[in-house]
């Protein structure tokens, strides 16, 4: 039976012919539940460019707002998306393109979390009313996409800079038209924010920055930025603590940012101004959708089936790397005090959910949308006698270089970072992991490990937290959990030691990590295929050689195989070949190739990677001018 998805989408014909609406009293209004089998449109099967916008009434406006929504979740509940931040974008992204003149006028959306009605209104909408055609639109900024957008954008705060740059291009060429940036969902705490902020105030011409405050970020806000926020909406834009009059910006402010009609004559005052300017708008996050209005934190990104019938939120739940880091946190505070867990702004993503915060209490923090500034505040934490633990995502460890770099490796202060979401994958370009081992493994000072189960991980937190002598970074494993039920007792301050866990000769495979599991399938394969019994080798150190075993291989050894799940060139496996770059031994190194993948299948990249057993084999014997036994 076909499952069915459940839209609660508000429909209140009084109110939508009125333009009128419920957010300034934060109540979610009546709704109705329709089904993707029943659900008609009402509007937006007849707008396909900004233009068909211009010639909507108010009450269709409206209506094209209940069926963008609807699109929204449809998507959303598919394939997976930001939908709390996009539902609550809709009106106002209704009244830009009502306005103004895209892609004359040029709107840039930061981080793209409220991207998605954009996207349908500049001819993309069946990326989201048909399901055959999802994977052709993507859940960002894209500019090979449509004429209206003009960046790669998944990445947060670089909103305001890339528009001022845009808005300055314009004022060296001698252009017209406006520039707009949307920024908001949490945004305005990365520091490039600021920046960006610092420079477009002292523009001298048209920018517009339309700050949509939901009182959000991914989770709940924090900082002193946000107070003044809350404090502007206290009092109705008209405190005279305002940081963006202070920046120097004119200011206006819409209590009700999910209202078209008020939406439209405060982007009519700014239109064509020349000075930069502020639209402060107050939005509701999850609008049209009772559970996300509700829940913000869990539905600002939601799974493929979060919204079916059946879908059942009080299944068991199953261990993984993220529910194990909790629980070693949350021991670990009982009988250290000392212990701080820092997030910039993505707890949820990391297993950080609220209960768990509240339970950290003053042991969390959340520093926002600001990786640059979390490492830093780890490394002063750990120089002060506290054992900062942070998490943070491997695609936006990059966010951080420089400070992984000078303010913690070249201090060497000993704080814990666990990088998540590390590996080749099929996620969008925006947000791959692939590129954290060379970063972070070329750093001196700083010790990457590896771990390949339950047990060396929690090891690896032990020996990071009570030792003093090392800035470390943990790659924690994805996946499944992988648990051998015997307590690792590795000394890991004896650094660079790898371990070889099977002994063989001929050939040696060195299997990085999560890849561990596949080296342990292209040892079988070529015992199978070339009746080769090959060494397996678990590095776990990223950062260095274990020259002395490495040295031992080239006694019984002709190839060395290195597997990782990240971008090969200045990864682990180079380190290898280099070591062996003056010998006869052969070294083939798999991973990823660096390039930009979108969307791409994992299954294809294993392909054009080499990363199955089969091919692995193949190329070894090609190596070695040997032949493959044939499958009887």
């Amino acid at each position: 039976m076909k499952k069915k998805l459940l839209v609660t989408l508000a429909i209140m014909t009084s109110m939508v012919i009125s333009g009128c609406c419920c957010y300034a009293s934060q109540k979610v209004e009546k709704v109705e539940k329709v089904t993707n089998d029943n659900y008609v449109l009402k509007v937006l099967d007849k707008v396909n460019t900004p233009q068909d916008v211009k010639n909507l009434s108010l009450s269709e406006m409206n209506l094209l707002a209940q069926d963008i929504r609807y699109a929204i979740m449809k998507r959303s509940n598919t394939i997976g998306g930001h939908l709390g931040p996009d539902l609550g974008f809709v009106e106002a992204t209704i009244a830009l393109h009502y306005v103004f003149n895209s892609p004359e006028d040029k709107i840039v959306y930061d981080v793209s979390h409220q991207i998605y009605p954009h996207k349908m209104m500049t001819g993309r909408k069946e990326g989201f009313l048909n399901p055959d055609k999802y994977s052709e639109i993507s859940g960002y900024s894209n500019p090979a996409e449509s004429e209206h957008d003009f960046f790669v954008v998944g990445h947060t705060s670089t909103g305001v800079s890339l528009a001022t740059g845009l808005a300055k291009g314009r004022d060296l060429t001698g252009g017209k038209g406006n520039v707009i940036a949307v920024v908001g969902d949490g945004s305005l705490s990365g520091g490039e924010a600021y920046e960006g902020l610092n420079n477009a105030a002292v523009l001298g011409s048209n920018i517009i920055i339309v700050v949509n405050d939901n009182e959000m970020a991914i989770a709940e806000p924090h900082g002193g930025l946000y107070k003044n926020l809350a404090n502007l909406r206290r009092t109705n834009g008209k405190s005279w603590n305002n940081i963006f009059k202070a920046l120097g910006f004119d200011y206006y402010y819409v209590e009700d940012g999910n209202n078209i009609s008020e939406l439209i004559n405060a982007f009519k005052k700014v239109k064509d101004v020349n000075h930069p300017v502020i639209v402060h708008i107050h939005t509701l996050k999850g609008k049209g959708l009772e559970a996300a209005v509700e829940n913000k934190e869990a539905y600002h990104y939601i799974a493929p089936g979060t919204l079916d019938e059946d879908n059942d939120a009080n299944k068991p739940k199953v261990e993984t790397y993220n529910s194990i880091t909790t629980s070693y946190i949350l021991e670990k505070q009982k009988i250290d005090p000392s212990i701080l867990v820092i997030s910039p702004a993505t707890p949820a993503a990391t297993g950080l959910y609220k209960p768990i915060r509240n339970i950290l209490g003053e042991n969390y923090t959340d520093v926002g949308i600001a990786e640059e500034h979390a490492i830093a505040y780890a490394s002063g934490v750990a120089k002060n006698g506290g054992k900062p633990i942070l998490e943070i995502m491997s695609s936006f460890v990059q966010r951080t270089y420089d400070q992984l770099s000078q303010d913690l490796a070249l201090n060497n202060s000993p704080a814990t970072i666990l990088v998540f979401g590390g590996g080749i994958s099929n996620a969008d370009m925006t947000h791959l992991g692939i590129f954290d081992i060379p970063l972070i493994s070329n750093i001196p000072n700083i010790v990457y490990l590896a771990p390949t189960t339950k047990e060396e991980y929690i090891a690896m937190l032990n020996w990071s937290t009570s030792q003093k002598d090392y800035s470390v970074a943990i790659r924690v494993p994805t996946g499944d959990v992988v648990s051998t039920g015997v307590a690792d007792t590795t000394d890991y301050s004896k650094l660079n030691k790898f371990k070889v866990e099977e002994k063989g000769k001929d050939i040696a495979i060195i299997a990085v990590g999560n890849y561990y599991q596949l080296g342990e399938k292209v040892k079988d394969e070529l015992s199978k295929k070339l009746g080769i019994k090959a060494t397996l080798i678990n590095p776990r150190y990223l950062t260095g050689l274990d020259e002395d075993l490495l040295k031992s291989l080239k006694r019984n050894h002709k190839l060395v195989i290195t597997l990782e799940s990240g971008v090969i060139d200045g990864g682990f496996g180079e380190k290898i070949s280099r070591f062996y770059s003056s010998s006869d031994m052969k070294v083939l190194n798999y991973g990823a190739k660096k390039e930009f993948t979108d969307r791409v299948p994992l299954d294809t990249l294993n392909k054009k990677y080499h990363l199955t057993p089969e091919l692995i084999v193949q190329d070894a014997a090609k190596c070695l001018n040997l032949k493959i036994k044939k499958s009887k």
